[in-house]
């Protein structure tokens, strides 16, 4: 267990990481309704000018809502879609191959020197830059073609939480806008609404697992991969927890060799095909006395083994469970990091704005 780093009782509700998470479905309201002729405008250019792919440019937390980004370009645009390496713009300076292509530069401040050196790179080699922000003051919304600000307001717990789920609605909207798909516009519509009641779940039946914990995997696949990958994050960052994110699939190789009795394991399960996987494989963690906590919307596909405790989730569009999922997320995440004697609002050798160069 961490030392702990509170100076006085500090109630779950109390905090800023709390606070801000809860707010997720009223920021991607703002958002839908701030960027509506925005989101029309730039689906209206990607359907008549496609990118012949498509580059992300994020750290963090923005980073893994990248990740989310590319399985739904991919999935519903089938352009192929890439991370940029940062460091290939702001350390080495070598120019880059971007003419015909899209941009996608995802930051809560807009402001680290190499994310800002890796968009002016694309930028002059051809791409289009879409920024989505949420500081519309910072350098990275002047360099934008088309500047989608978040509207998440102000965050000031390091945690990202709200500015996250946010970036993952809208690049979600973007792809609607983009695909004409139906199904994802329509449960954008209703996604606001959905997180409130996904903030309300309760997950505390996953702190008696967790909170004695030194090291956990988290799982996920398609698009709930990114998620995972947030998760892992915030463990870290909040509660001193060493966990490591998996794709279903990906964790079937060398990492299966250390899971054991009582190991634990958090995992996101959606439910479509790539939500079989996760369910699949945590079956076979619990069959090995693995602590395994599901969030699994499709109950209809209960895996009904002992050993599996059942966190509570919504279901919607597949693409969008990932995101009410994260919001349920945080509200255990911060409970978690009080009840290990933690402040989520204030990691140690943390600060908000991290300008990497």
């Amino acid at each position: 267990m961490p030392s702990p780093t509170l100076t006085a009782p500090v109630e779950a509700g109390q905090t800023l990481m709390f606070s801000e998470a809860a707010e997720g479905g009223a920021a991607v309201a703002r958002f839908l309704k701030h960027n509506r002729p925005a989101l029309a405008r730039l689906g209206a250019r990607l359907k008549a000018q496609p990118p012949r792919s498509v580059t992300t440019v994020a750290r963090g937390s923005s980073d893994h809502a990248a990740t989310f980004g590319k399985y739904l370009i991919e999935t519903l645009t089938g352009v192929p879609t890439s991370t940029a390496a940062m460091s290939v713009s702001s350390i080495y300076a070598a120019p880059v191959v971007a003419a015909d292509s899209l941009c996608i530069a995802i930051s809560q401040s807009g402001r680290s020197p190499d994310l800002l050196a890796s968009v002016e790179a694309h930028r002059k080699a051809g791409a289009y830059v879409v920024a989505l922000v949420n500081d519309e003051d910072s350098p990275l919304a002047a360099l934008a073609d088309e500047l989608l600000p978040l509207k998440a307001g102000p965050e000031k717990s390091v945690a990202a939480t709200k500015s996250y789920i946010t970036s993952l609605a809208g690049l979600a909207a973007i792809v609607a806008a983009w695909s004409d798909d139906r199904d994802l516009s329509d449960g954008l519509s209703h996604l606001p609404g959905q997180l409130d009641k996904a903030f309300a779940l309760d997950w505390s039946a996953a702190l008696p697992a967790l909170t004695p914990a030194r090291n956990l995997f988290v799982i996920g696949r398609g698009y709930g991969f990114a998620v995972a990958q947030e998760a892992a994050l915030k463990l870290k960052e909040t509660c001193a927890l060493h966990a490591e994110a998996f794709s279903a699939a990906e964790v079937r190789h060398g990492p299966m060799a250390i899971v054991n009795d009582g190991f634990p394991i958090l995992a996101f399960a959606t439910s479509d095909t790539a939500g079989d996987g996760v369910r699949d494989v945590c079956a076979e963690f619990a069959q090995r006395g693995a602590s395994v906590l599901l969030a699994n919307p499709a109950k209809d596909l209960d895996i009904g083994i002992a050993g599996t405790t059942h966190l509570p989730a919504l279901s919607a569009v597949a693409a969008l469970e990932p995101i009410l999922q994260i919001a349920s997320f945080y509200r255990l995440a911060n409970s978690l990091s009080l009840a290990r004697g933690l402040n989520p609002d204030s990691p140690p050798h943390l600060n908000k704005v991290t300008k990497t160069v």
